[in-house]
């Protein structure tokens, strides 16, 4: 009788959304981004406490998380979530090493003594990251690309870990030389843009592979 009962009501059968618009569903996207990339470096930080996982392939991996962290923190605050604790306690996260690494800033093998080496590091690996993503958006235009990129030829040079002969630096100052001759409103060609981009990856990739030696 009551499974009959049921089959009388369609509204029971249907999907249940977290969303209504366009909006929302935004919303809910980027606290999905948000408790992923926390979820995942509480992960990591176990799994280099049990030995799992190398330092290199730590630092490397923990910096990069706790600049994806600080991205997506900013789609999330707000009066909901003023502080990731707020986001945490929310969504009942079990977190405490992660909360502690996002405190501090810093994979855990690196020294802060002076702050300098553990802030050029997130900061070259950021904005590596903010130009790769600002070409496949297609933006390519001398005055949006140009200051990133002096700024990354800058903060490698002032990381001294990172050796004179580097071949990213070369490259990053190639390409900061090749802007500079540019008026603010040009254009980089498609074949700029791809050849940018397969620089700035490969690039990236060796300065990973120079934490992992350090």
């Amino acid at each position: 009788m009551m499974a009959s009962q049921d089959s009388n009501r369609p509204e029971l059968y249907e999907e249940v959304k977290l969303y209504r618009n366009a909006r929302e569903r935004e919303k809910y996207d980027n606290m999905a981004d948000l408790y992923a990339v926390i979820n995942t470096l509480q992960n990591l930080e176990k799994a280099y406490i049990r030995d799992c996982v190398t330092p290199e392939e730590y630092t490397a991996a923990c910096s990069k998380l706790l600049v994806q962290f600080k991205a997506a923190f900013k789609q999330v605050q707000g009066n909901d979530f003023p502080t990731v604790e707020s986001f945490v306690k929310k969504f009942r996260l079990d977190c405490p090493a992660a909360l502690e690494r996002i405190k501090e800033d810093r994979p855990i093998t690196i020294k802060d003594d002076k702050g300098n080496t553990s802030k050029c590091i997130a900061d070259i690996v950021s904005l590596f990251i903010t130009i790769m993503d600002k070409l496949r958006l297609e933006i390519k235009a001398m005055d949006e690309l140009h200051p990133d990129i002096r700024d990354l030829m800058d903060t490698m040079n002032r990381l001294s870990i990172l050796p004179s002969d580097f071949e990213g630096k070369k490259q990053v100052q190639e390409w900061l030389n090749t802007l500079s001759n540019m008026q603010a409103s040009d254009e980089l060609s498609e074949t700029q843009v791809r050849q940018l981009l397969f620089d700035l990856e490969s690039s990236y990739n060796a300065f990973n592979k120079i934490l992992h030696q350090t």
